[in-house]
């Protein structure tokens, strides 16, 4: 059986919500396909996600950045962490080839770790990236914000910095794969020479909205507003949030929030997309699964400026694609957010042109150019 390697970073949920619907359509394709899903994502939501056979395997392709919130980075202990997981670099990279070797991997889709692309490389296996970002551009952001042009040629012990080294040999891995899949909307990476551009990646979910508003026993002028920061730590003080006249909270369980309008989102039993497609809003942070689903869906919006570098993408593209607006993080963790979601809801009556759903595309496209890799193998 051919056997694609996948593998998945745990830093948000939007790197899920991305490949899913991919290994979703190539296993109709290729029901044969053998898959193997590498992260550290809870597996329950892997498996919610990912109705493709597959097994796991926890994993640890990349770093990411260190959090200590949905918004908050820690950049000196983000590049204490990539210092030491580059420390013995060529060891690091041997032992993932050793791996996927005795994985029997026939390709490696890596969403967006760059060591599983590295071991793939070394050991000869076709490999290709697929995200809306890569993490040589977050972190030469954060670690290398020098003006000067980083030179990706130069070689080993010529003057770089540590943080320079990091980022060449992050790059190298990308850019030496067979294709960077770079879904729309994401950070330009005009530095990367594989680049292949694809359309947006989402799972649509199904309106259900008489059914909760049956189990719920909502009143029909009542507005269901679903709240999700996307998977990193942390939560927003819904507790603290003053009662808004006809809106329900639907919020995720470990949250343990107190409020008499909140209702916990795992209890309803129903998927997370169709959570979505049934909401009137969807207060979120930037990011790629938030913003891709709700445009895709017609669900407005309410996003929490974040100092991110893919967020300004994201931003203007959801701006011409969704209503939205954008709230500051004081007036989100005072729930002082009556008057932005009025607008919103009350922009189609205001006159301004409503944009189209999105159509996600994406998804079947990657899943085409997956296939036809693998059945070359």
């Amino acid at each position: 059986m051919t056997h694609l390697v996948v593998s998945i970073t745990g830093h948000g949920f939007g790197h899920v919500a991305q490949t899913a619907p991919i290994l979703n359509l190539l296993h109709e394709r290729m029901p044969q396909l053998r898959i193997t899903v590498r992260s550290t994502v809870p597996l329950a939501h892997l498996r919610a996600r990912i109705q493709a056979p597959f097994a796991h395997l926890s994993s640890e392709g990349d770093i990411g950045m260190v959090m200590s919130s949905a918004l908050d980075i820690r950049i000196e202990d983000s590049r204490a962490a990539y210092r030491d997981f580059h420390s013995d670099w060529d060891a690091r990279v041997a032992d993932e080839a050793r791996l996927l070797r005795e994985l029997g991997a026939d390709m490696v889709l890596s969403n967006v770790g760059y060591l599983p692309l590295a071991g793939a490389q070394q050991c000869g296996i076709p490999n290709a990236a697929l995200c809306s970002l890569n993490w040589f551009d977050i972190y030469r952001s954060y670690c290398c914000p020098s003006t000067k042009p980083l030179v990706l040629s130069e070689a080993e012990g010529s003057g770089r910095s540590v943080d320079e080294m990091i980022a060449a040999q992050i790059h190298a891995c990308y850019a030496n794969a067979d294709a960077f899949l770079r879904a729309t909307p994401g950070m330009a990476m005009s530095n990367l020479p594989n680049l292949i551009t694809v359309p947006p990646i989402a799972a649509i979910g199904t309106n259900r909205r008489a059914e909760i508003s049956q189990r719920l026993k909502l009143s029909s002028d009542e507005k269901l507003v679903l709240v999700s920061m996307g998977g990193i730590s942390g939560r927003l003080p819904i507790e603290r949030w003053p009662r808004i006249k006809g809106v329900r909270w639907l919020v995720q369980s470990d949250w343990q929030i107190e409020h008499p309008d909140a209702i916990v989102l795992e209890s309803l039993q129903i998927s997370f997309s169709d959570l979505l497609a049934s909401s009137d809003a969807l207060i979120c942070k930037p990011g790629y699964g938030s913003f891709a689903e709700a445009a895709c869906s017609g669900v407005p919006v309410l996003y929490v400026s974040r100092d991110w570098p893919e967020a300004p993408p994201l931003i203007e593209w959801l701006q011409q694609h969704c209503s939205c607006r954008e709230v500051s993080r004081q007036a989100l963790e005072q729930g002082m957010i009556a008057e932005a979601l009025e607008i919103i809801w009350n922009a189609p009556n205001a006159g301004v042109p409503q944009p189209r759903p999105v159509a996600p595309t994406g998804a079947l496209l990657v899943a085409k150019w997956l296939a036809g890799k693998l059945e070359d193998r």
